[in-house]
């Protein structure tokens, strides 16, 4: 296999693991009010759910990640693609809330072997010029994997129960993991052209890296946001402006694919075009993709009517512009040395400042007023994002005219 295939194969089955990654997340919000039904649970009880499992996504990312930088990664992925999709098919013979409470907490520690990783495999296969564009096919999975797990959480779970969704959409993940295990394992490195630092190649250098922390406070209240709209949409949308849920999950998970995929493959590619003008092209248009989702996360929460619809699709579309820059912002910001590391600390950051409480609070704050007034603090963190982006552009790594006309090159 050569060295173009061997990038374009891992990218292709990293991406379609990411979107099964992704729908298996996302089944549960479309079923959500089934689920809450047969186990009569309270909206504080529903958001833990998703709470408990980021939190043992989060931990397990930094515990799992130091190794893939000293052995082979694809053994590491695969193992956690085969560890989160037999969880997956446990949904099976779920019948109480602690044993779907297990089910999350397993599922979490096998995607976050896969997450922690895959990002760094990709960088040590595509340069830095290209990563925006990379990271955007790649990160197409969270909103059309997303998407698609509203639609087959949404169809199977109105037609033949809430499991059947999650045993569908468990066994691809078994086929994908063999997969990875024929491809080539990359050089640690072989696609870094920045230099290297104390601050960008060290772990004791990376808590004094201002260019990787402010992209991971920035993440972090982006992904609380993102968090509470994902689990709390299709509930608001039924709840409180009374759509059936069948109708509320094809609508958002619709908006969620159209909009997601112009929005991540846009700013990846806004991404690598600017980085010709400025180092700090990626912050910069997610630090604009944040600010401009404020207006319209507040119309649509608060203004019901024909506006609620556009002010949906166009608030995530500006949430999900960041996705591909800030991701290549990211890798980026440290060296092949510690990536995997670091990224396994960015997890581990933006669930524990994110969504790991995120869906709690949201659901905490329902319970003790309304819905509306709990997506209010998804307004505030996106607010927080952008100012924290914003600020955080004057210290993205400079990357020379030379080192860039490299990269170009290959």
């Amino acid at each position: 296999m050569s060295a173009k295939h061997n990038a374009r194969s891992a990218l292709l089955l990293l991406t379609a693991l990411n979107f099964l990654n992704y729908i298996d997340r996302n089944v549960l919000f479309a079923v959500q009010p089934l689920v809450q039904k047969e186990f009569h649970l309270d909206d504080a009880q529903v958001g833990f759910l998703t709470s408990a499992f980021f939190v043992c996504y989060m931990v397990a990312a930094p515990l799992i990640a130091p190794l893939a930088d000293r052995y082979p990664r694809k053994w590491i992925m695969a193992a956690g693609a085969f560890v989160w999709s037999a969880a997956t098919l446990l949904s099976a013979v779920t019948h109480t809330y602690d044993e779907l409470l297990l089910r999350h907490v397993i599922v979490g520690i096998g995607e976050a072997t896969f997450v922690a990783i895959s990002p760094a495999f990709l960088a040590d296969l595509f340069p830095e010029n290209i990563r925006g564009r990379v990271m955007g096919v790649f990160y197409l999975a969270t909103p059309v994997g997303s998407a698609l797990g509203y639609l087959v959480g949404g169809y199977l779970g109105q037609r033949y129960g809430w499991r059947s969704p999650f045993m569908v959409s468990a066994l691809p993940g078994f086929l994908l993991a063999f997969g990875l295990l024929a491809l080539r394992e990359p050089v640690r490195g072989a696609s870094d052209h920045l230099a290297d630092s104390v601050e960008r190649g060290s772990l004791r250098g990376l808590f004094r890296n201002k260019a990787y922390w402010t992209i991971t406070l920035g993440a972090a209240m982006m992904t609380f946001a993102i968090g509470g709209l994902q689990v709390w949409m299709p509930t608001f949308l039924t709840r409180v402006r009374h759509v059936p849920l069948d109708r509320a999950n094809v609508v958002f998970g619709g908006m969620t694919v159209v909009s997601g995929t112009v929005a991540t493959l846009l700013g990846g590619w806004l991404g690598d075009r600017l980085l010709r003008r400025t180092p700090a092209a990626y912050q910069m248009v997610s630090a604009i993709g944040m600010a401009l989702a404020i207006p319209a996360i507040v119309l649509a929460i608060y203004f019901p009517g024909p506006t609620m619809y556009p002010a949906i699709f166009l608030g995530e579309f500006f949430l999900l512009l960041n996705t591909a820059p800030l991701n290549a912002a990211l890798v980026n910001s440290v060296s092949a040395r510690i990536r995997a590391t670091a990224l396994a600390v960015n997890i581990f950051t933006i669930h524990l400042l994110g969504d790991a409480f995120s869906p709690t609070l949201i659901g905490y704050i329902s319970d003790r007023s309304n819905l509306e007034m709990g997506l209010t603090a998804m307004v505030v963190a996106v607010a927080l994002s952008a100012i924290v982006l914003f600020y955080g552009m004057r210290f993205a790594p400079k990357i020379s005219s030379e080192q860039l006309a490299t990269t170009i090159g290959n």
